[in-house]
């Protein structure tokens, strides 16, 4: 896989893992699981949006993936395994994605990409 393809298939994967959760999340009564799917599809929709962008957009949505699944991963680590990732992982991951976007808003606000 290319540097230029990964953001668009991690973005896809994304997508992809977003959806099945919540649908699990919806079909399963879990919420944690419905709110970690809808974050998940959201960043992963932005990524896709910033792909192929270069620079510091190309950095703004690693932060983005980056945290979507770590904060996705978390909750749903404490829905099926009752235990989470590490401690602090889930505001760790909300802590990347407000710095994501962020770093979307100072890119464009600087003229950067």
């Amino acid at each position: 896989m290319t540097g230029e393809r990964s953001p668009t298939v991690a973005s896809g994967l994304a997508g992809a893992a977003g959806v099945a959760l919540a649908a699990a999340g919806a079909h399963g009564g879990n919420g944690g699981l419905e709110t970690a799917g809808l974050l998940l599809v959201m960043h992963a929709a932005a990524v896709l949006a910033l792909a192929g962008r270069g620079g510091a957009y190309a950095l703004a949505a690693a932060v983005l993936l980056g945290g979507s699944v770590l904060f996705a991963g978390d909750l749903t680590a404490r829905a099926y395994f009752d235990t989470r990732l590490f401690p602090y992982a889930a505001p760790t991951g909300g802590v990347m994605m407000i710095a994501g976007w962020l770093g979307v808003a100072l890119t464009a606000l600087r003229g950067r990409g």
